[in-house]
């Protein structure tokens, strides 16, 4: 069963070290990421699945001890999802997922050598000990596939919570990585409040080659959510919402 939910975006400019001197500007989104996956350590999840879109070749799933690497963005970083054997190498969004993990692991840790903050604690469980693995999802995949894939997930555990990945569209200034499209901010406004209200039947409407043209690498991860929360009674909350670069980023939870 579902118990939480968190959305983040994925750009490997979350990594402040490929950003380097631009990573200031992400530093909300960060904040906000983190805020979202401390709600993911408050539900007490007893597996993980991080789940983001995939290249050709990429899909399918990471078993937990997966590692990436950001040396295809000119940064010697490496990453592990969870603990385990490990499987082949994550692709980016998987990467940037276990990346954001290592940082709400190490928070852990911390936490718990301070006496100060043990008592703050006492009702949370942190993610460094739960199960993690991977999900890569084509993002041409129809909105049926993903809500299968999510009821699968769902169904896999009895406490199961989903980190998932991915982007709005990538067409909102003339200098976006698709250049302007002006059906692209009618597209994100409605993918975060869907989303920001974990509106199933919302994001499962959201349409897949429109998300396609836009280069919304998110859609089908979110249907995966979608999917996955369909009778969890789960509420939702935008912690973020903001266009970089031409690229919509939003941050939410569901719990």
């Amino acid at each position: 069963m579902l118990v939480a939910a968190a959305v983040c975006p994925c750009p490997p400019l979350l990594v402040p070290e490929v950003a380097s001197g631009a990573a200031p500007e992400l530093e909300a989104v960060r904040t906000h990421c983190a805020d979202a996956l401390g709600v993911l350590a408050a539900a007490r999840p007893d597996r993980l699945l991080v789940v983001g879109p995939a290249p050709a070749g990429a899909h399918g799933s990471f078993p937990a001890g997966s590692t990436g690497s950001f040396a295809g963005f000119g940064v010697d970083l490496s990453v592990r999802l969870g603990e385990g054997a490990g499987g082949r190498p994550l692709p980016a969004s998987l990467a940037v997922g276990a990346w954001l993990l290592s940082r709400t692991e190490r928070a852990d840790r911390t936490d718990r050598t301070d006496p100060t903050e043990r008592a703050d604690r006492t009702d949370r469980a942190g993610l460094a000990d739960v199960l993690v693995e991977g999900l890569g999802i084509d993002e041409r995949a129809t909105t049926e596939e993903c809500a299968e894939t999510g009821r699968r997930l769902a169904a896999s555990g009895d406490r199961v919570a989903l980190l998932v990945l991915g982007d709005g569209s990538a067409c909102r200034t003339v200098k976006a990585p698709g250049y302007l499209d002006e059906r692209a901010a009618g597209f994100d406004a409605e993918a975060a409040r869907a989303l920001g209200s974990a509106d199933v039947p919302g994001v499962l409407a959201l349409d897949a080659g429109l998300a396609y043209e836009l280069k919304a690498a998110g859609r089908a991860p979110w249907q995966v959510l979608a999917g996955a929360a369909e009778n969890a009674g789960l509420g939702g909350r935008l912690l973020h919402e903001d266009a970089p670069y031409g690229v919509e980023y939003l941050v939410a939870v569901w719990s």
